[in-house]
């Protein structure tokens, strides 16, 4: 019997510890080389575990549980052949493992088949115990495959025979231990409040020519460059060129130092499973809308699947967010330390607006700055966003600069 101990791995510079974040197999399953056998927490990253040998696995340390990189997790019996068919309906873990939710009455459940579905083995285990059929539970996890927790959503949302009779009311309670990826997010959010003198200004952007180009070459943008025209890439333009020209909005404090930048590597705020992840687009200033674009789409899937490196979500001189795909109308984002300003986009909202001395109906959408005022004036905080909103309603300008094309035509 050949037995190999597999220890973890540290996921990166200066991380000690990383937490059991959920086991992708069962205790005895056999695993193949590189499978993906759990998920790990760090205070920057999810990371995934993958198996070093194939053979039968032995898991050793429990979901929650915080583990010193070095130490044995689980053994796999290398030794172990191949079985002619894969095990395909697992036991139930103890409850205590793998939590139900409470059923909403005592009927009888009918057995259905969840053999073939995508979703992990706790999760097929707990459809198969419960009577679901997988193509009722939206998956979260990789590639849309079928948690733990994607069951345990479902099993609350008191579904009885397709009909809704509500979202449970169950009065249970249930407490779980943060993840070191959100405790070291809490940090840093109370750090940010209690170490900068945090303000933000506030501004209102006319949507009307961008939204004019938007609906007029989108076709034919994807068309020629794989991917979709949204507002993120002019925003992102709009900001480099403004960074630019207020390079203390693109800087940071190091002690009793500035530090400037002559770059603009943007984080982008965007949405995954574990929390909000800001993936960083290198050298923004030097990318075309559509580089951009392709960049947040490429940055976008990892986040959601859970595949972002802790390189990708490393340094960052600047970010934006957009919580208008929410539905956000106005909000002050809180700066990324140790970058010292974010900017917050929000919804489109059509608003009278008076224009020439009348009336009119335009697309407006509130846009907010927060910045450290140890580091940024308000002079040039109101100045940046000023720009931004000038190059969003003037789109040429994101073209040929800061600076009108007729002044550029005159060397001015």
């Amino acid at each position: 019997m050949s037995v190999l101990e597999m220890k973890m791995p540290s996921p990166g510079e200066s991380i000690a510890e990383v937490e059991i974040a959920q086991w992708l197999v069962e205790d005895g399953d056999y695993v193949e080389v590189d499978q993906a056998v759990a998920e790990i927490d760090s205070d920057k990253a999810t990371l995934e575990l993958p198996a070093e040998k194939a053979g039968i696995i032995t898991i050793l340390a429990e979901e929650g549980d915080t583990i010193t990189v070095g130490a044995i997790v689980c053994k796999i019996d290398t030794s172990a052949k191949v079985p002619k068919k894969l095990k395909t309906e697992p036991k139930s873990k103890d409850p205590k493992v793998a939590p139900r939710a409470q059923e909403p009455t005592s009927v009888p459940i009918a057995a259905v088949d969840n053999s073939s579905s995508k979703a992990t083995p706790i999760a097929k285990a707990m459809m198969s115990d419960k009577g679901v059929t997988s193509t009722k539970v939206k998956g979260s996890g990789d590639g849309g495959k079928i948690i733990k927790s994607d069951v345990v959503s479902y099993l609350s949302g008191g579904i009885k025979d397709d009909a809704v009779v509500g979202w449970g009311g169950t009065r249970d309670e249930s407490t779980k231990k943060m993840s070191s990826l959100r405790r070291k997010i809490a940090q840093r959010l109370v750090s940010v409040k209690n170490e900068t003198a945090m303000l933000t200004t506030f501004n209102e952007v006319d949507m009307t020519n961008v939204m004019a180009i938007r609906k007029k070459y989108k076709d034919k943008f994807k068309e020629i460059h794989g991917t979709g025209l949204g507002f993120m890439s002019f925003f992102t333009k709009a900001c480099t060129e403004a960074l630019n020209l207020y390079p203390s909005v693109n800087a940071m404090i190091d002690g009793n130092n500035i530090i400037t930048h002559n770059y603009a590597d943007i984080g982008i705020a965007v949405s995954s499973p574990k929390g909000l992840m800001v993936p960083v687009l290198r050298n923004a200033e030097q990318m075309s809308l559509a580089e951009i674009e392709a960049e947040i789409k490429r940055l976008a899937i990892k986040a959601r699947d859970g595949k972002l490196s802790l390189e990708e979500m490393t340094g960052g001189t600047f970010t934006i967010t957009n919580g208008g795909v929410f539905g956000s109308m106005l909000s002050t984002p809180i700066i990324n330390p140790p970058q010292s300003a974010i900017l917050g986009m929000h919804n489109i909202v059509d608003r009278p607006m008076a224009i020439g001395g009348k009336v009119e109906i335009r697309p407006i959408m509130y846009v907010a700055l927060s910045y450290d005022h140890r580091i940024i004036d308000g002079k040039e905080s109101v100045s940046f966003l000023y720009k931004v909103k000038e190059m969003i309603e003037n789109p040429t300008k994101l073209i040929f600069g800061a600076k009108p094309p007729e002044e550029i035509l005159l060397g001015l």
